[in-house]
């Protein structure tokens, strides 16, 4: 980009993010929970086999200086450090913000720290392609858009050779911590890579950093992350603008995919905020096992409804990974996967197919069948991207919709689709005043880690619906985030493949959905279009948080450190020498908490309640 700003890009580099108190000051108090262990206990022993020096790890909360934690430990000795950062994964607005506060803080506690960047991601680690980061070199990414002071390739750290040579960087430069910053993916590869370094005797402490647009990363010390705010608000006015237009021109259905790729918080959360009159959300479609034929069935019936009240306009929101979500056409890529490993060419696949997956491949439009015939990406997904799944859709509807009208089934006037992909044009986006101050606040708590002397953490941060001099900043251990399964999506998934980190998928017994199915009648039916307006950084609107982050209440750190207070007091109440009935209470009750606690805790126990 150069040094060019426009006059808004200069008026944001003069924004100062707010720090809530904990991570204010010149000490570090660090309050260390119980040991922390993977969500689901049959996944347990799995992951402890495959991380023996990093899972089970302590929660860290951190402090103000004046809290009052008896056990807390204060760090008032900050000895220069050297520390490396690398982008990896894509690209997503408040990333660097996260260097911004990582180096503020690094400096603030001791001027002759260094912070080294890595320049091209993952590869300029392997190279040792570095850039010292000062406060003169990043005057102007502050509160910018996109990775671009250093770059980002390759989002992995996996293979054996990939490992060594982060390993060889780190020793060569003498970093006393890495830090990457990404998401699913990026932040298992954290994880191996800290468990390797902590085998190996290496020196380097690995820190993880929550960045995705994708919003995917979730999980119970995760509430949500950097980026997936400012996509929202961008794709959403977009969204609002083309229901202005459906509006006004009366004449034209809108489909519209958008990012997101397995999981659809994207495209929940835009529906929140811009209400077209349908949103098709993957883990629906997965868990209802609907066909393309029931999805164009489906929408064919709306428009027939909205038909029937003189409406021949309207707008469906669709996430990239639709298209995995679809039963027969997730089948389909497998089998094409399949033959791409086998190393067939990619004209002669389709004649390798099986005779359920031919017949199907060749009902397909040409456009999208050679779309799903592309290369998968490294993580055996499809290039979802590329899939142009609202063009699909809108295909088989309007020749539905015909044959509704040859057959007299249908009285209303022509169908006229007109598709978009709201892609990748935000991830460049000047970011939200929420993720600014989210990923710096996050580049604030690395530090606090890296002064604790932590290895294979996670920087979190809860309670971001609260304002921010009321969020909880902590540690969690990557590994009690991890899961044991296949990459196979659905109920069918078995219990195979490594230990990692995975995508959240949208919960549909969560708040934000159930928000959505209330009002999902009088979206398709009513045209209660909302305009968000553009991405607002003063005034109405600059301090508004994602919709499906206000109606949570996942403050999960908060909670834990709660319980433990309430465990301390009964610990105080109930001791040698206090009454009978003081006693037979706190058994009766903790009798009742732990069969309850042990019951829900069973793998067996169906109705447990979601994050």
């Amino acid at each position: 980009m150069g040094n060019e700003m426009s006059p808004l890009q200069k008026h944001r580099a003069e924004y100062r993010p707010e720090l809530p108190p904990w991570l204010q000051g010149t000490a570090v108090k660090v309050e260390y929970g119980d040991a922390a262990i993977a969500a689901d206990g049959a996944d347990a022993h799995v992951i402890r086999r495959a991380f023996p020096h990093t899972y089970g790890q302590r929660l860290a909360h951190f402090l103000p200086k004046t809290a009052n934690a008896p056990d807390a430990t204060v760090i008032t000795e900050h000895p220069a450090v050297r520390v490396g950062v690398v982008f990896s994964g894509r690209q997503s607005p408040g990333g660097h913000n996260v260097i911004w506060g990582l180096y503020n803080a690094i400096n603030s506690h001791n001027p002759s720290s260094e912070l080294i960047g890595f320049l091209g991601g993952t590869d300029g680690l392997f190279a040792q392609k570095t850039l010292e980061i000062t406060e003169e070199v990043f005057s102007s990414y502050k509160n910018q858009g996109g990775y671009y002071m250093l770059g980002r390739t390759r989002d992995q750290i996996r293979t054996t050779e990939q490992v060594k040579a982060a390993m060889t960087t780190c020793q060569a430069l003498k970093l006393d911590t890495l830090v990457i910053i990404g998401g699913v993916t990026s932040n298992t590869d954290a994880a191996q890579l800290a468990e390797t370094f902590a085998e190996s005797k290496c020196s380097t402490k690995v820190v993880g950093v929550p960045v995705t647009l994708n919003g995917d990363l979730k999980n119970q010390f995760v509430e949500t992350t950097v980026g997936f705010d400012t996509i929202c608000k961008v794709n959403s006015q977009l969204i609002s603008n083309v229901c202005t237009d459906a509006l006004s021109a009366e004449k034209y259905y809108y489909f519209i995919r958008l990012m997101g790729r397995k999981a659809s918080h994207v495209a929940l959360e835009c529906a929140l905020q811009s209400h077209p009159n349908m949103v098709l959300l993957g883990e629906e479609v997965a868990a209802s096992k609907l066909t393309i034929s029931d999805i164009t069935k489906q929408i064919c019936d709306a428009v027939q409804a909205r038909a029937e009240k003189d409406k021949y306009h309207g707008v469906v929101l669709i996430p990239e990974g639709l298209v995995e979500s679809i039963p027969e056409l997730y089948a389909l890529l497998q089998e094409i996967h399949g033959l791409h490993d086998k190393g067939v060419s990619i004209e002669n696949i389709s004649s390798h197919l099986s005779p359920w997956a031919s017949a199907l491949f060749d009902f397909l439009p040409p456009f999208i069948r050679k779309q799903l015939l592309l290369h998968p990406e490294s993580d055996d997904s499809a290039q979802l991207s590329q899939i142009e799944t609202e063009k699909l859709l809108a295909q088989l509807v309007e020749t539905e919709i015909n044959k509704r009208l040859e057959e007299g089934t249908y009285k209303g006037k022509k169908f006229n689709a007109i598709c978009h992909f709201f892609g990748y044009q935000a991830r460049g986006a000047l970011p939200s005043n929420f993720d600014c101050d989210y990923a710096y606040v996050l580049g604030h708590v690395c530090y606090h880690i890296i002064a604790a002397g932590l290895n294979g953490y996670m920087a979190t941060v809860t309670n971001l619906k609260s304002p921010v001099d009321q969020w909880k900043c902590g540690a969690a251990p990557i590994t009690s985030m991890m899961t044991v399964r296949g990459w196979s999506r659905g109920p069918t998934a078995s219990q195979i493949g490594k230990p990692a980190v995975h995508m959240a998928s949208v919960d549909l017994k969560g708040k934000a959905y159930e928000l959505l199915r209330q009002n999902s009648s009088s979206l398709l039916m009513e045209d209660i279009y909302k305009n968000p307006g553009p991405l607002q950084f003063e005034g109405p609107g600059a301090d508004a948080k994602p919709i499906s982050l206000c109606v949570e209440d996942r403050d999960y750190m908060g909670r834990i450190k709660q319980l433990q207070e309430y465990l301390e007091k009964v610990k105080n109440i109930v001791k040698p020498g206090c009454s009978q009935d003081v006693l037979k209470a706190a058994l009766s009750s903790m009798a009742h908490v732990t069969e309850m606690l042990t019951i829900m805790s069973s793998p067996s126990y169906s109705g447990q309640a979601t994050i």
